[in-house]
């Protein structure tokens, strides 16, 4: 799975590596090294502009957990951080923004955890290990987004709607199988397009897509349990520890 991820680069820099053409300066997120689920996260997606008809691809910050349309509250987003490539086009909380609504979510890279059994002078305990592309860049993880609309407000005032996302994971590969059975999907560069097009529907087309995770081989370190607690931020969390179970690099 992947529980928590850090994005620090700047929407600036990802307007220009996904070769953005609508988002808005006033949107904005803060750099993060400990996203947690319900935190806003930085999408690209295409939409069609309603007043002219045209395709644009936007950078656009979104809650971290999908809320299905009919969902009749929003508080199921926090257990709808992922969804299985293997069943994500056929689940029903997923299904509908699979054909329609897809987008990617770029990180620095994710958290994942290996459990540390006790010893004699030590409780049992979680070790965080942080996963990155080897060659740096972001990792392009596959996602979608949905609108949920709380009609409780007025349909023309902003707070009756609330866009959320959800990223896609698969069978872990490479370095990423020591720590855990199941990492984020990546998108190649050459699927991207095709991936965010809201035009492109066929669901077996779309299944081609969620092959092996765009080719990124990624480096693993041990860092500090700092990390386990939502209330710690800070490039420190990134700062490499001893491995007490040898799973990093």
């Amino acid at each position: 799975m992947c529980g928590r991820f850090v994005s620090t680069t700047t929407p600036q820099d990802l307007v220009e590596l996904f070769a953005v053409t609508r988002w808005s300066p006033v949107e904005s997120l803060a750099p993060s090294w400990n996203v947690a689920p319900t935190d806003g996260v930085w999408t690209v997606l295409e939409r069609v502009d309603h007043d002219t008809g045209e395709l644009t691809r936007r950078l656009r910050p979104v809650r971290w957990g999908l809320v299905p349309s009919w969902s009749k509250d929003p508080g199921a987003g926090a257990r709808m951080i992922n969804a299985r490539a293997e069943t994500v086009h056929e689940k029903p909380a997923f299904r509908s923004a699979f054909a329609k609504r897809r987008c990617v979510l770029p990180a620095d890279g994710y958290y994942e955890w290996v459990q540390v059994p006790a010893t004699a002078d030590r409780k049992a305990y979680k070790q965080p290990y942080f996963l990155h592309p080897r060659a740096g860049g972001p990792l392009v993880m596959a996602g979608l987004y949905e609108f949920w609309r709380d009609h409780s407000v007025p349909e023309d005032d902003p707070a009756a709607w609330l866009t959320t996302a959800t990223i896609i994971t698969t069978n872990a590969t490479d370095a990423a199988g020591r720590v855990h059975d199941r990492m984020p999907l990546t998108i190649d560069p050459g699927d991207l397009d095709a991936w965010l097009d809201p035009e492109h529907t066929d669901p077996a087309e779309l299944r081609r897509l969620l092959h092996t995770p765009g080719g990124e081989e990624l480096a693993v370190r041990s860092v500090s349990t700092a990390v386990n607690s939502v209330r710690n931020n800070g490039a420190t969390l990134l700062d490499a520890v001893p491995d007490p179970v040898g799973h990093g690099d």
